[in-house]
């Protein structure tokens, strides 16, 4: 049997400020699917030179009733990152609260506008713990 990854799909309420979000994160549009009939978009976003590993973006234009009110219902999704100090502050310059900072070097979680949980990972090694992050608290949950 043969298996392979297809890509992480997430419901969302505002398709606009959540493409932008992950564009803050340096994803970029791969494709995209309106159906009238259906009335919902589909958005594939990936990162640049990882158009197979997308996460797809469904947003039903009528609206999304009965969903839980966390969309916690996947879990995260999870980058890694050439300097997770730099991209945390890219994030927070651009509006991004950083709920679990890189205290660590190596690791924090941030949310879209949806509250879809986003785990950013250095790549390679942990950096050295420095400040602002160092003594950063966690904001909210993630």
């Amino acid at each position: 049997m043969t298996i392979r990854y297809l890509h992480t799909m997430v419901r969302v309420a505002d398709l606009e400020k959540t493409m932008a979000f992950f564009e803050l994160l340096g994803l970029k549009k791969t494709r995209q699917h309106d159906s009238e009939e259906g009335r919902f978009s589909l958005v594939f976003m990936a990162p640049p030179g990882q158009e197979e590993c997308p996460v797809e973006l469904t947003y039903n234009w009528d609206g999304d009733e009965g969903l839980p009110s966390d969309s916690r219902h996947f879990g995260h999704l999870a980058y890694s990152v050439d300097n997770i100090y730099e991209t945390c502050q890219h994030l927070m310059d651009n509006g991004i609260t950083i709920n679990r900072p890189p205290r660590d070097g190596r690791m924090a979680f941030v949310r879209s506008p949806d509250n879809i949980s986003v785990e950013l990972l250095q790549a390679g090694e942990p950096l050295v713990s420095a400040e602002p992050w160092a003594s950063m608290e966690n904001t909210g949950h993630w």
